[in-house]
């Protein structure tokens, strides 16, 4: 049995081993995070971001959506899931819209900087792009086809007033420190956390433990630990760590590349999901929904491993 000193030192060993790595992570995940969210900004205060949206708003209809929640979807598209909502709760939209509007946002949310993060373990940035937003129109097609009707909208216009610069400005600096922040604190945390479970062996038995639901999905079973952060705290900060993985040489090219075809659309099933389920959304439509895609969606990307190694190789 250790003592609470020994257990103490190998701890405090974990942290100063991965301090490289998670320094050097953190770093430019809040680079690209600024940028693209200073890009962001500056499309809102333009108008262009709602110009986007009215071009969208015929794919709204199309997978049984107003009009007036392009707004709402292209929020999260370029930005994230609070931008999102922010603009659907103001629609009144009924637990079946607010569902496949979910649906959509979840698979292809914060596209930017996710695809950022995404491509810098290896996979193609192109592909990224094509697949999430793909997935997110294709379930919300299968949705609006299957879900009950649900209740009438009642949608009223929203007249938006022109904030000047610094109105806008003011809250969005102090929202991206606040975000930058806490992104150098959880991409530290989750890097000694992941060394602490090796340290102890206890990745072992976590990874004995998703054995099976990770074969379903047909994901390598090494990818556990990576496969539990990207579902709790989000793709950003799964895919960071799995950067720091591909460094050290743990995970292959094409591990990597079929963890990402799967958090791709499926990832934050905690905060994310209960945000939508708190303006009406239903979890458990949101949950699966995505599960299945990812699913169909990795053993699609093996099924091109196979065809590749079996005739081109």
């Amino acid at each position: 049995m250790q003592s609470s000193k020994e257990l103490l030192k190998r701890i405090g060993k974990c942290a100063v081993q991965v301090l490289p790595g998670a320094k050097k992570t953190a770093f430019w995940v809040v680079r690209i995070t600024a940028i693209v969210s200073a890009v962001i900004f500056v499309l809102r205060y333009s108008g262009l971001l709602s110009i986007i949206s009215d071009a969208v708003g015929p794919v709204m209809e199309l997978v049984g959506l107003p009009g007036e929640a392009a707004l709402a979807y292209v929020s999260g598209y370029f930005v994230n899931v609070y931008s999102c909502i922010a603009a659907a709760v103001t629609l009144n939209l009924s637990p079946r819209s607010m569902t496949i509007l979910a649906v959509m946002v979840l698979c292809s949310h914060n596209m930017f900087v996710e695809t950022a993060v995404q491509k810098k373990t290896g996979s193609s940035a192109l592909r990224i792009v094509i697949v999430r937003t793909l997935s997110g129109i294709i379930l919300a097609l299968v949705l609006n086809r299957t879900l009950p009707a649900g209740g009438v909208e009642n949608i009223v216009e929203q007249s938006v007033e022109k904030q000047s610069f610094m109105e806008m400005f003011k809250p969005w600096a102090i929202s991206l420190v606040k975000l930058c922040a806490k992104m150098i604190v959880l991409i530290f945390l989750l890097s000694v956390l992941q060394q602490i479970l090796n340290e102890f062996g206890i990745m072992k038995v976590l990874t004995k433990f998703l054995k099976w639901p990770l074969k379903i999905f047909g994901l390598p079973e090494d990818t556990s630990f990576l496969w539990i952060v990207a579902n709790t705290l989000g793709l950003a900060y799964g895919a960071a760590v799995m950067f720091q993985e591909k460094e050290k040489g743990v995970m292959s090219e094409r591990e990597i590349k079929l963890l990402n075809s799967h958090i791709g659309i499926s990832h934050s099933n905690l905060e994310d999901l209960l945000l939508f389920a708190s303006v009406g959304g239903i979890w458990w439509v949101m949950l699966l929904t995505r599960w299945v895609g990812s699913l169909v969606l990795v053993w699609e990307e093996r099924a091109e491993f196979y065809i590749k190694d079996r005739f081109f190789s």
